[in-house]
């Protein structure tokens, strides 16, 4: 009888909650099986194994086949690295004690590992709460970027003028140019009251000799 190490689905849809047993290869997927070694919960962060090491390795030891997600959990828990471990100690190149003092190193290291991410997200869960309640974090303070363009030193951030500021120049550009055309007018107007006399006085010089001309003729 082939016998396989395998997940058997539990849950809800959508939430899926997994068994880990043995069971024969011809049991449907749900169906009998003959010991349950775990559970395993994907939905939480970090997914949670539970595992009977012992017994998941004495069903690996007498020929159990994992499924390729039984090996990655047993390979996880340190199933795997005890049976190599005991390969070593069958070959003599470790003793007994030697092995199991390895293996309590691994699992503690694993465990602190897993703990670890365990309060990493406990924290991200807390400060997510934090900023969904209300209390915002202060905005970003302005930055302004005076980097030049063409040799042009004057910052980007000068270069923007208000539509109050526009109007107001263009204002003061029309006053000027009015004053402007007002002095050239005052200007012009005595040269031209200049003039008019002596247009007057060289009308009055040939008016005579009109006249002495049409005596004559007379």
């Amino acid at each position: 009888m082939a016998v396989k190490i395998r997940l058997q689905r539990k849950g809800r849809k959508k939430r899926p909650f997994y068994h880990i047993v043995v069971a024969d290869a011809r049991s449907p997927r749900d169906g009998k099986f003959i010991q349950n070694l775990g559970v395993y919960n994907p939905m939480t962060k970090p997914a949670t194994i539970e595992l009977d090491r012992d017994a998941a390795y004495d069903w690996l030891m007498k020929g159990a086949q994992p499924t390729d997600t039984a090996r990655a959990i047993l390979r996880f828990k340190g199933v795997l690295y005890k049976k190599h471990l005991q390969r070593g100690v069958s070959k003599g190149a470790l003793t007994e004690e030697q092995a199991e003092a390895k293996l309590a190193e691994w699992i503690d290291l694993k465990e602190a590992k897993i703990a670890q991410r365990v309060a990493q997200t406990l924290a991200e869960k807390v400060a997510f709460h934090e900023r969904v309640s209300g209390s915002a974090p202060p905005p970003p303070a302005p930055t302004v970027k005076e980097t030049a363009a063409f040799g042009n030193d004057t910052p980007k951030a000068e270069e923007h003028k208000t539509l109050a500021e526009i109007a107001a120049e263009k204002n003061a550009a029309e006053e000027a140019a009015e004053m402007a055309v007002e002095a050239v007018a005052e200007t012009e107007a005595p040269a031209a009251e200049e003039v008019a006399p002596e247009v007057e006085a060289s009308v009055e010089d040939e008016t005579p000799a009109v006249e002495n001309e049409d005596e004559k003729a007379e």
